[in-house]
């Protein structure tokens, strides 16, 4: 009885020690807070490259613009394939079938749209990690069937090494600028109190993207100039200014 006793009085003591530790205490920062935007961008020469394609066919039925589509975007997947690209480089990223109308009238002909038949199209997007090989393999696509060629758009597969560089700059550079202020208005010092970030890795600053049909017998090499690209950090940090 007694030992029961004793196991009740040391629970009931250590109780308000269990309520302290869960307790949070917040205490509010007196001081005058600077709140800071800071972006750096670390340029770098992209590694890959994004380019959309596909075909398009047309036939008087439904079914037969898909199967002749099926057929020439088939070829379009074994040139890619023998060019090197792997299979998990090469995406479906689009499917469509329309009805085709001419809407414009004619003299001596009836009023109302006239039919032309059924419009297939098929598009995928390709990832090419080698940026000296994209000009010939555009080319490669045209040559196997390819009637729409989108991009291409040039990145940095790894930006992290390039986001890790920004990120620096733009924490020294929001320390310069706390400073000043802590010392144009008379503080001794700036002390951080906070950080949030937003990043873009290894992405051209402003895409832009060309869109372009071509014939079969296209002969002309593509030039392809894949430039730089830039990975870009922003900090919002905040500094207390201490007297």
């Amino acid at each position: 009885m007694k030992s029961a006793l004793v196991l009740l009085a040391l629970a009931s003591a250590a109780l308000p020690a269990i309520a302290a530790a869960q307790t949070n205490v917040t205490i509010a920062e007196t001081a005058p807070v600077v709140t800071l935007n800071v972006t750096e961008s670390v340029e770098g020469s992209p590694d890959i490259a994004t380019v959309g394609t596909g075909v398009q066919t047309r036939a008087p039925t439904a079914q037969a613009a898909m199967q002749d589509n099926a057929a020439k975007t088939e070829k379009l997947i074994a040139a890619l394939a023998r060019a090197g690209i792997a299979k998990k480089d090469i995406q479906t990223s689009g499917i469509n079938l329309n009805a085709q109308y001419d809407y414009n009238q004619r003299d001596g002909e009836p009023t109302g749209p006239r039919f032309l038949g059924y419009e297939a199209s098929n598009t995928l997007t390709v990832k090419l990690r080698d940026v000296k090989k994209v000009g010939s393999l555009l080319d490669a696509m045209v040559a196997a069937g390819a009637t729409n060629v989108n991009g291409p758009s040039f990145a940095i597969d790894d930006p992290a090494p390039m986001l890790a560089q920004a990120r620096g700059q733009a924490l020294k550079s929001a320390k310069a600028q706390a400073d000043f202020y802590a010392q144009a208005a008379g503080f001794r010092t700036a002390r951080l109190i906070s950080i949030s970030e937003s990043n873009s890795g290894g992405q051209p600053p402003m895409p832009m993207l060309q869109s372009a049909r071509f014939k079969a017998d296209s002969v002309a090499t593509t030039p392809v100039e894949p430039g730089q690209v830039s990975a870009s950090v922003t900090l919002t940090v905040q500094y207390a200014l201490d007297k």
